[in-house]
């Protein structure tokens, strides 16, 4: 195996280390790094990480848990995998409550609920769909539209036979509606988000947010699996628009700035440098895209693990802007300002995303 892609592995094995899974909260941040240590249990066959999860799981289905929103649902993809994998009726009831969330939360948008759901934040937040959502809805959604057609998911006790039909096609818009509404048409980028009461894109200048457009080339690979054949050739279009779209603005050291199209002027950002790696590994892999994408997505990913640290005597990722928010008025200042620290989940997450893909490349 590649020396770069073990170096990320053993940053998995790094950070389960660090972090107690009873000190995680449930959010979408540490939700994302126990999909991604999930999917590494997934692609290696093995149950590295399963106790860590269960252990994550079982102290906040004891203590109590709300799930009313984009970020509070992403906890229902590795309580996905844990209901698939154990049958426990505990996990197949976090499964239930994010699919009757995605059922019945109010639409704002075609069929699009607010990012922010019926959470503190969204009596703030203008009503408003994110791209981050497309991580959150369109890959848990995707995924268990694909499982609840399977024998074996059936028997899980998780009731997935109620509106299924109602569920795929859910599911099978989402990718497509983000798409529809945040992709920009003239340089093929993804804004932050869609505010209805504008009826526009958020920020309204062209500000395209690293990670953001990050969160769209790795949901894409994650969920293409599971969408139905014809849902496929849009979701590529747009993927392999963005693809393209994204290789001008990578930095001669590999990395992206956390506002790309302002380059110089803000940051280098690993999360969304590892995302796009993970999108163009992809893409060269299943033949969407040429070798120059693989070029540039090794780049990317050596430049990134060259810069992992130690810390404690444990592996550690530098270089991750904080949770970010297109701040209404001053979305620029909030996207420059916003402070970079090691380790935060979801740049882990990002990095084993880029590392399984690598991996597949052979």
């Amino acid at each position: 195996m590649n020396i770069d892609i073990q170096k990320v592995f053993d940053l998995a094995d790094a950070s389960v280390k660090r972090y107690a899974p009873e000190k995680l909260n449930w959010s979408w941040g540490q939700a994302l790094f126990l999909y991604a240590l999930a999917r590494i249990d997934q692609e290696n066959g093995t149950e590295k990480y399963t106790a860590y999860l269960r252990r994550f799981y079982d102290y906040h289905i004891k203590k109590g848990y709300r799930l009313c929103s984009s970020d509070t649902s992403a906890p229902a993809l590795g309580a996905l995998y844990l209901a698939l994998k154990t049958g426990e009726q505990s996990y197949c009831d976090v499964v239930k409550a994010a699919k009757r969330y995605y059922g019945t939360e109010p639409r704002i948008l075609e069929d699009m609920p607010n990012h922010h759901g019926s959470a503190f934040e969204g009596w703030f937040y203008p009503k408003s769909i994110w791209v981050d959502s497309i991580m959150m809805s369109g890959v848990f959604t995707n995924w268990l539209a694909n499982a609840s057609q399977e024998e074996a998911y059936n028997a899980l006790r998780c009731d997935a036979s109620a509106n299924d039909e109602a569920l795929r096609d859910f599911a099978a818009r989402q990718p497509a509606n983000f798409a529809r509404y945040l992709q920009d048409e003239k340089t093929g980028l993804f804004y932050h988000s869609y505010w209805t009461k504008l009826k526009t894109h958020y920020p309204r200048q062209p500000l395209f947010w690293g990670r953001g457009n990050g969160w769209v080339m790795a949901a894409v690979p994650l969920m293409m699996e599971y969408l139905p054949e014809g849902a496929q050739p849009e979701v590529k279009a747009f993927f392999t628009r963005l693809a393209a779209a994204l290789l001008p603005y990578q930095r001669k050291d590999g990395y992206f700035e956390t506002v790309f199209n302002r380059p110089g002027e803000t940051y280098k950002e690993s999360s969304a440098t590892m995302l796009i790696a993970a999108g163009w590994f992809y893409g060269y892999r299943t033949g969407l895209l040429e070798k120059e994408y693989f070029d540039a997505a090794q780049k990317a990913f050596h430049a990134v693990v060259s810069d992992l640290q130690t810390k404690n005597g444990l592996l550690s990722m530098p270089y991750v802007s904080g949770p970010t928010s297109a701040l209404p008025g001053i979305p620029y200042f909030t996207y420059k300002h916003t402070p970079r620290a090691n380790d935060w989940h979801y740049g882990l997450a990002a990095a084993f995303f880029a590392a399984l893909e690598y991996k597949r490349c052979g």
